[in-house]
């Protein structure tokens, strides 16, 4: 490795110890003091288990921790189900995939509520049929059984794990696979199930991990879809941090410990089914047979997951007609009268000016941070440790709000809470490590020909990135962005911790809307919410075209 190399690597790897996982550690290490009992803030300097005492003393505590298993464990595991069924069964659905990906979770979460709840959509169109003239009396939303949070985590997370296994098919022969399999008298059904998806899993495990703490420690999709009295254990503590009795944030940290302890307990649970399915698959296999009847068992979730990815297109025209509406009685499909009101009476302007503040400054920070990590392993000439990608994830497996109070705790006494750029630091935590995973591919895909050719032309590092590398990696390079800037506009307990009431943004907003009586206004602010990030993803696919115009062989459709 050259000097300038070791130096670049070194810089990078300190501030992002520095800046990211330190504050992280920090954070999760205050919470498990106040856990502890111990919070000079408050009066609290005694260490003992007082906290969880108090916390396990709280009514509700047990429904809340089943809520949270079922929910997380029951929509991952649903969701892993219907994305392998619809690569197999259903590949065109990946032309439905970058609208729902590109929705924030708050935005799809209002939508589905005004389609699923009973003067929803999906009852006024039934209401002719079933001569219903008034809403039936049934909790279709924040029903307690967490149903439509499953749901709506099915249709967020489906897409996901969807993006995953097309990208990871592509890594394995998997269409020699199927001629040999249907070669051998096994239906297309029965070879991606007993060949194929045997070797894609391991390549999606890491997003799989994700894709489950982020279930079990949902807030914002818990707070519009999910159970209330009691909710989901990520709410509840939500709820507790922001008590007015101080008192409370003492069983919300052991709450919040609790809650780390479920996710990796839920992750190890995990793993262990894994060794028991393997262990099953063999026997499966060794039976033999050639799975005739495996096509007839697929029909089900690949009609669930038609259906859930039908419905997250609908929740977001149900924003926009709601957004226009005026006048709209049960049980009327369309409005009697629209109105362009709602938009001019809504203070919508201040939240859209912030949340774009936060998401450009944020996505640029992240994105100079990847390109510097990445040219930094490039001049190393070292494949990224297993420590390093741990690093980069670790935000992503560990639950916001076991570690977000400590992190706030520590930005108050820094004297740094409650402005834009603490929320912004705090975003950089989140947004950084989505940036760095969908960069890293194409990065290390490009042709290092290119690179040694401007070298024996006698560009030195600097130029050969800013010249060669990142005019070549402009389109992965943007869409990266488009990626930083849905993930920043969708944090929420972010922007509430470390904004301390004083930073608005469209997530906070909307999700204090969705129990307010006035749909009009709450759609207006999910529908900002979900054409910010798909502007941003129009903007990616297009700018390459435009900046490249005059150029052939770098434009994109060239590669068509």
């Amino acid at each position: 490795m050259t000097l300038p190399g070791r130096m670049l690597r070194g810089a990078v790897l300190i501030t992002v110890l520095a800046a990211l996982a330190l504050p992280i550690l920090a954070g999760l290490g205050l919470t498990l003091a106040a856990s502890l009992g111990y919070l000079p803030a408050i009066g609290a300097r005694t260490v003992s288990v007082q906290a969880f005492l108090m916390l396990f003393g709280l009514p509700g505590l047990g429904t809340s921790l089943w809520l949270t298993l079922v929910t997380g464990i029951g929509s991952t595991l649903l969701a892993l189900i219907i994305a392998i069924v619809l690569l197999v069964r259903w590949p065109g659905a990946a032309r439905l995939l970058p609208v729902l990906l590109a929705t924030p979770h708050a935005a799809l979460a209002l939508g589905l509520a005004f389609l699923l709840s009973p003067s929803g959509w999906i009852s006024r169109g039934l209401a002719p049929l079933l001569g219903w003239a008034q809403p039936p009396d049934v909790a279709t939303v924040n029903d307690p059984m967490g149903l439509a949070l499953i749901f709506g985590l099915l249709v967020k997370e489906v897409p996901f794990l969807l993006l995953m296994l097309l990208a990871a098919v592509r890594q394995i022969p998997w269409r020699r696979h199927m001629a040999l399999g249907q070669a051998m008298g096994h239906g297309p059904a029965s070879v991606w199930i007993k060949i194929v998806v045997p070797q894609l899993y391991p390549l999606i495990r890491l997003p799989l991990f994700i894709v489950l703490a982020f279930a079990l420690s949902v807030v914002d999709m818990a707070m519009i879809l999910g159970p209330s009295h009691p909710p989901t254990l990520a709410v509840a503590l939500t709820r507790w941090f922001n008590d007015p009795d101080p008192a409370m944030i003492l069983p919300a940290s052991a709450g919040a410990m609790l809650l780390v302890a479920l996710t990796g307990g839920s992750i190890g649970l995990w793993m262990a089914a894994e060794r028991a399915v393997a262990r099953f698959g063999r026997l499966w296999l060794r039976r033999g047979g050639r799975g005739g009847g495996l096509g007839s068992t697929l029909a089900l979730p690949a009609a669930m997951g038609r259906f859930a990815l039908l419905l997250g297109l609908c929740a977001l025209l149900v924003l926009a007609v709601w957004s226009l509406a005026w006048r709209w009685p049960y049980p009327a499909l369309l409005p009697d009268s629209w109105s362009l009101r709602g938009w001019m009476r809504a203070d919508w302007a201040g939240p859209l000016v912030t949340t774009l503040q936060i998401a450009l400054t944020t996505t640029a920070l992240s994105l100079m941070l990847a390109i510097a990590w990445l040219e930094g392993e490039d001049r190393g000439h070292l494949p990224r440790a297993r420590w390093a990608t741990g690093l980069i994830v670790l935000p992503l497996l560990l639950p916001q709000i076991g570690f977000l109070y400590g992190l706030h705790a520590l930005f108050l006494k820094l004297g740094i809470c409650g402005c834009l750029w603490a929320v912004i630091w705090a975003q950089v935590l989140f947004v950084f490590p989505y940036v760095m995973l969908a960069l890293s591919e194409p990065w290390r895909s490009l042709d290092p020909r290119h690179v040694r050719s401007a070298a024996a032309l006698g560009a030195g590092p600097l130029r050969r990135l800013v010249a060669v590398k990142l005019p070549l990696l402009i389109a992965p390079v943007l869409a990266s962005a488009a990626l930083g800037i849905a993930v920043s506009v969708t944090q929420y307990l972010p922007t509430l911790f470390m904004g301390a009431g004083r930073v608005t943004t469209l997530t906070t907003e909307a999700v204090t809307l969705a129990s307010g009586a006035d749909r009009r206004v709450t759609a207006i602010y999910g529908l900002l919410l979900a054409v910010l990030p798909l502007c941003a993803y129009g903007l990616a696919l297009r700018l390459p075209g435009l900046i490249f115009r005059n150029r052939r062989d770098m434009s994109p459709r060239h590669d068509t």
